[in-house]
């Protein structure tokens, strides 16, 4: 077994050989714009085009409405800001979560000082959000609401559908933040009723530096970045044609690979699971037991500082995350922790392991033997 162990694909996954094999010749004597109207510039445009459909086809949306992005922070940002300043007239009102990725947090922040009202839903113990709650949250000045497919630091799996049809119930749009279930869970924009979606490449064995925002035909948005008349007047800038060549692949890849790559991955989850509250004192898994992404198993230990576990495991040979990579470095207790109800201190001392494609029940076990006996030892450091 080589290492290190990986077991941090929320964060990012390796390129897939399908991703690759559809970037390489873009990457070298493919080099056409395509904004050109000369050959080099049509064989651009159609590599662009399928992407589009195959990016399409594994969300069940039509390929007109998929616009491509540098990723999902971008998609979350237009979608929000793209969708209350293109909707202004009709409302100033945003209904989201307390647990959103900071990617639809802060650009809500932003709107609250320039005239909108947001209303933070909060969620219960295991992450969820009621949609009683988003419809008793609506008012006659609502023009957005965005809710996450799936949380990406504790994997609960939100009501998405139910929260899609009261959208639809009173014409408000519904955005939802993919990025994390794409991939690894089946997606229908139609059945979900989303309005917008988000999705990013390198969370499913894409490129990094490459995402995506559906758009269904008819919602009104404004553009986040104005200049060409790139993906149809609605995102200026040169298309970066191997990143999206390497996305379609990756998607279309992910959508046949998926039965039994989730079955497998959410086997291992739950061995994982069962191991450490079985074998680990002190030991709170966060979020559900069942509806979660099939890879994602987040933990709180007891009188454990997370930085410490993590160092520690990396010296051992793990590659781990204590929740979102955006957030690494900061000093700040995790807001989704909080928010489904662990003080300072307990979600100061979280582990998320995520798993993916690659992931072997040996690395599983090797985890499972590693992690109580670290936890043991930083626990005797500090005289506990």
């Amino acid at each position: 077994m080589k290492a290190p162990i990986y077991l941090d694909y929320a964060s990012t996954t390796p390129l897939g050989e399908a991703a690759a094999e559809a970037m390489r010749p873009w990457l070298g004597e493919r080099f056409g714009n395509p904004s050109s109207v000369h050959r080099r510039g049509r064989e651009a445009q159609t590599a662009i085009g399928r992407a589009r459909k195959q990016v399409a086809a594994a969300i069940g949306a039509d390929a007109s409405e998929i616009f491509f992005t540098s990723g999902g922070t971008e998609s979350d940002n237009w979608a929000i800001w793209g969708t209350a300043l293109g909707n202004r007239d009709r409302g100033n009102h945003i209904i989201t979560t307390a647990i959103e990725h900071h990617a639809v947090l802060n650009p809500c922040r932003w709107l609250e000082k320039n005239g909108f009202d947001v209303t933070y839903l909060p969620v219960d113990g295991e992450g969820f959000v009621s949609p009683k709650q988003v419809r008793e949250a609506l008012t006659d000045r609502t023009v957005l609401i965005s809710v996450m497919t799936a949380n990406n630091e504790i994997g609960t799996l939100e009501p998405a559908e139910e929260i899609g049809r009261i959208a639809r119930e009173h014409r408000i749009c519904f955005h939802t933040d993919a990025v994390q279930a794409v991939g690894a869970i089946p997606i229908d924009v139609r059945s979900i009723g989303a309005d917008l979606m988000s999705l990013s490449g390198h969370k499913l064995h894409g490129p990094q530096g490459i995402g995506a925002l559906y758009i269904r035909t008819g919602v009104r948005i404004d553009p986040l970045l104005r200049g060409g008349a790139q993906e149809r007047g609605l995102r200026a800038g040169t298309e970066n044609v191997a990143a999206i060549a390497g996305l379609g692949a990756a998607m279309a890849e992910s959508v046949h690979a998926l039965p039994e790559r989730s079955a497998r991955v959410a086997a291992l989850r739950d061995r994982l699971i069962r191991g450490v509250l079985e074998n680990v004192p002190g030991s709170r898994l966060n979020g559900p037991r069942e509806k979660r992404l099939p890879g994602n198993a987040s933990f709180s230990f007891e009188n454990i500082e997370g930085e410490a576990l993590l160092l520690r495991l990396d010296l051992a040979g793990f590659c781990c995350s204590s929740g979102s990579a955006c957030t690494s470095g900061s000093q700040e207790p995790s807001h989704v922790l909080e928010a489904i109800g662990l003080d300072r201190e307990a979600a100061g001392g979280s582990l998320r392991v995520t798993l993916g494609a690659e992931t072997t029940e040996e690395e599983i076990e090797a985890l499972l033997e590693a992690l109580p006996r670290t936890v043991a030892q930083l626990r005797q450091l500090r005289g506990i």
